[in-house]
Formats: C-alpha cells, sequence, structure tokens
C-alpha cells in the first residue's frame, strides 16, 4: 500500500472514495481502479474497509484528509446515510464533482440541501441508481409504454449489515429507513421512469420476520393520473444463502406482456400471441462495474444522460412520503 497519493496516467482523472466500508465498495473497487487514478480512499474506521490493500492508495480516517489531496477531480461517495449530505456539500463547496450512493441523507430535507446547493454551484453529480439502463430495464421496456409493472427484490436478512462492518444500517436514525429507503429507490426510479409523474397510493411496511428497528419488508404502490400502476416489493426476508435473493419482475403495455424470474429467465408475448424467451443477467452486482464506466465516460460532459440528483429527489420524495404527493417530476 503506498503512502503517496498516484501520479496522473495519461487521460485518467484523480479520484478519491469516501465512506469506503460501505457494503457496495467491493463492487466499484476493480472498475475504478481500471478507469481513475485513486488519490485516498476514507472511512472513519479505515479498519473495516474490505480488503484495503488491494486500493494500493492511502487509507485516510476523515474526509478532509482525503480532500487535502491535489487537483482531486472526482469522488465517489459512499458514507453513511446520516453523513452523506454533510460530505456532499464539502464537495460542492470546494467544487469537486460526485458519483453518490441513494438515498442521499436520512430525510428529504437533508437530500433537497444538497441538490440545492449542487444547483447552485453548478457542480456536476450523479446518483448510482444501477438498474436504470440495465438488463431488467431494457427487458421490461419491451412491453412499450407501460400500463402495469411489478417489480420485487428480496435481499438478504439485515444481520448481513453487521457482519459486513455498516451496522449503522440496522439504525433508523442513522439510515433513514430499513430495506425500502435501502433496496427500493432502484424500482422506484425505473417506474417513474416508465410509467411517468406518479404519487404514492398505499405503502406497507413490517418488521414481523427479523424484529429488527428497520423494516425488514416494504411495499410501494405508485400510480399515475391516467391510471398506470407499479407495485414495488423489497425486502430483507431472503436467507443467507449463496444464491443472495429473490427477484421477479412483470409489465404490461401496448406492445404486449413481459416477465423475469429470479434465474434470469426473461419472456415476452406480444400482441399477436406469440412469446419469446431468454436469459438475462438480474444479478444487480455486475452494474456497478457498468456504472463506474460511464461515470468515467461522461464525467467531462457533466454526467450527460446519467441519473441526475433531480431524479433522486423524485425517487426519495415517494419513498420518504408522508401525506399527498411529494416532490416534483422533472
Amino acid at each position: 500500500m503506498t503512502s503517496e497519493p498516484a501520479s496522473r496516467g495519461p487521460g485518467r482523472t484523480r479520484v478519491v472514495v469516501l465512506g469506503a466500508s460501505h457494503w457496495h465498495t467491493p463492487l466499484y473497487r476493480d472498475a475504478v481502479l481500471r478507469r481513475h487514478d485513486v488519490l485516498a480512499v476514507q472511512d472513519a474506521q479505515p479498519a473495516a474497509i474490505a480488503d484495503a490493500a488491494a486500493w494500493d492508495a492511502p487509507m485516510v480516517a476523515s474526509v478532509d484528509e482525503a480532500l487535502a489531496f491535489p487537483d482531486i477531480d472526482l469522488a465517489y461517495v459512499l458514507s453513511p446515510h446520516d453523513e452523506v449530505a454533510a460530505v456532499c456539500r464539502t464537495l460542492v463547496d470546494r467544487g469537486i464533482p460526485f458519483a453518490v450512493e441513494k438515498p442521499l441523507g436520512v430525510d428529504l430535507a437533508e437530500l433537497r440541501s444538497v441538490v440545492a446547493a449542487a444547483h447552485a454551484a453548478d457542480v456536476p453529480a450523479t446518483v448510482a441508481l444501477v438498474q436504470r439502463g440495465g438488463p431488467v430495464d431494457a427487458w421490461l421496456r419491451r412491453a412499450g409504454r407501460i400500463s402495469y409493472e411489478r417489480a420485487s427484490f428480496i435481499a438478504g436478512p439485515p444481520n448481513r449489515y453487521r457482519h459486513s462492518g455498516s451496522p449503522w444500517m440496522l439504525d433508523p436514525a442513522r439510515a433513514g429507513g430499513g430495506a425500502l429507503v435501502n433496496l427500493g429507490p432502484h424500482f422506484v426510479d425505473l417506474a417513474l421512469q416508465h410509467l411517468g409523474p406518479a404519487a404514492v397510493s398505499l405503502r406497507s411496511r413490517s418488521h414481523a420476520l427479523h424484529g429488527e428497528a428497520v423494516e425488514d419488508h416494504a411495499t410501494l404502490v405508485l400510480a399515475t393520473a391516467a391510471g398506470a400502476e407499479a407495485v414495488i416489493e423489497v425486502g430483507y426476508a431472503f436467507p443467507d444463502a449463496p444464491t443472495k435473493r429473490y427477484c421477479s419482475f412483470t409489465a404490461a403495455g401496448t406492445d404486449g406482456f413481459v416477465s423475469i424470474d429470479t434465474d434470469g429467465t426473461a419472456r415476452f408475448t406480444g400482441t399477436d400471441g406469440i412469446t419469446e424467451q431468454t436469459v438475462i443477467d438480474v444479478d444487480s452486482d455486475p452494474l456497478y462495474t457498468r456504472f463506474v464506466d460511464a461515470v468515467a465516460d461522461s464525467l467531462a460532459d457533466g454526467f450527460r444522460g446519467m441519473p441526475t440528483l433531480d431524479d433522486l429527489e423524485d425517487t426519495m420524495a415517494r419513498i420518504w412520503h408522508v401525506g399527498g404527493t411529494e416532490g416534483v417530476q422533472r
């Protein structure tokens, strides 16, 4: 592990990685190292960073230490939910573009403070809503103009966050919620992309399976003014197993009906009654490599075409919904 910042490679950007004990960090690492020169990797508990030596970069405990390195082009932000808004505002103050994990705060006010600051300072930012543009998204869109959509994504038990060095995820005050806040944004974002502006018509959360302070199962129903509907079910209800999760998706639209199963079996039945079948990759882990490549490719253009902070605000407004239709669809 080096104690000096990396020298700039030809055509490569200089980055810092903040909040690196996050369980997604290993999913970013190889792509970040392939596409960028890493100046520093930060976490308040550096010992909790998985395979820290693989970064071959300085490990620092504070954000200020990480941001003291010269000529930072970009930050990847994976900080705890109760710290991330302050971290992002610091990046905005310094004019550093960033790619951030959802939900960017513990409530809508924190998120909106970052959105407003980034707009005012004209600092580019993008969000790891990694399902967008992925295999599931592309297959669902085969239904045409979608009227009904369902997403079910059931991940492993909540205790895995204790084991992975992120116990704060089980504290609602620090995490901003449970399964709905953590897993739901990907599929709320897809629903808003597919259906257009939609309000929350039903939300249910349960702690029954594991009895943690955060919910281990949640259902959210979105409905548009025209009557289109999306049902989103997420949870920490799958056993601790090599298969990691259960997922399935359906969509009905003007061109036909789509279904996707946990094993990747994807079917499309057109309005002519003919069914096509194939197998797609439904594992969300590889989508983080794809996200890093898109970040690197679009940084010079201000992340054009990638998920925006406004998109995240629209998504989290539905998840942190408290009566009425929150947020403005842009």
